[in-house]
């Protein structure tokens, strides 16, 4: 009897933990396997602004050289583990990532992305108030490109609401080389003649929410003549850059579209 009951409970147990990861919108534990393996150094700095501490995670590629700043802009889950990995992957190309968690300090407790145990990040993320969010991507981007391994270039990619954020971060930041706005809306049309970096767009052929944005998106960039490059790949669902590479996605258009855009990315940044 005692061993039946110790195995209800065990079973109770692994039942609860897998409905407790499921709903934790930002654990990908075959993400967090990659990082673990990584020959990367990876850090986390408290960068403090206006009372504020944003927690931040650098990845630094492996190179004898100073090199660019890429600021990651995470998704609507939060610096989720695949966001992590993601900046592993950057710095594997050759750059130093910076990837802050914008909630910080809207967790629990205080806490940021990872302390959400079960939901809640998306509201969360729906809460933040835009001009803090620009004043701490302003201080992440401003700490990378002090940090001494860093050669002054500054780029910005961000993904789903993310990808949302970069487009609207290139209207207020001035020296950025270049944006990737990876299926992300567009900011007001107004806000566009600010932007002076070129901005590439990555797009997919199966996502008429953002797809349907693009028409007017173009039409306003170049009327504020600016340079919008954006490229949709057929078959690809929203979010593809995750989606392509988790071991359990059945599309296989999201793996294609993955592996062009990030052929893409990598020739774009090394322009």
């Amino acid at each position: 009897m005692k061993r039946i009951v110790a195995m209800m409970l065990l079973l109770s147990g692994i039942l609860l933990a897998a409905q407790t990861a499921a709903a934790q919108e930002w654990s990908q534990p075959w993400a967090r396997e990659r990082i673990a393996k990584s020959p990367r150094h990876s850090e986390w700095a408290s960068i403090k602004h206006d009372g504020r501490t944003v927690e931040t995670l650098i990845v630094y590629p492996e190179s004898k050289d100073k090199r660019p700043v890429v600021l990651i802009i995470h998704e609507i889950f939060g610096l989720s583990d695949w966001a992590q990995e993601l900046a592993d992957e950057v710095a594997a190309a050759g750059y130093i990532a910076v990837a802050p968690d914008l909630l910080s300090g809207a967790g629990p407790n205080g806490g940021r992305t990872k302390d959400f145990a079960s939901g809640g990040v998306m509201e969360a993320i729906g809460k933040l108030n835009p001009d803090q969010v620009t004043a701490d991507l302003n201080a992440a981007a401003d700490y990378g490109l002090k940090l001494p391994a860093a050669n002054g270039k500054l780029f910005v990619g961000g993904f789903c609401w993310g990808g949302s954020q970069t487009f609207r971060f290139a209207t207020n930041r001035g020296d950025l080389s270049a944006a990737f706005v990876f299926y992300g809306g567009p900011p007001a049309a107004d806000a566009m003649s600010r932007i002076k970096a070129p901005v590439y767009g990555f797009y997919a052929g199966n996502d008429a929410r953002i797809g349907a944005t693009l028409p007017d998106a173009i039409a306003n960039m170049k009327a504020a003549g600016k340079t919008f490059e954006p490229v949709t790949y057929d078959g690809a669902g929203h979010g593809f850059m995750r989606a392509g590479e988790t071991p359990d996605d059945t599309n296989p258009a999201n793996k294609k579209a993955r592996e062009e855009a990030w052929a893409r990315w990598k020739s774009l940044l090394a322009k």
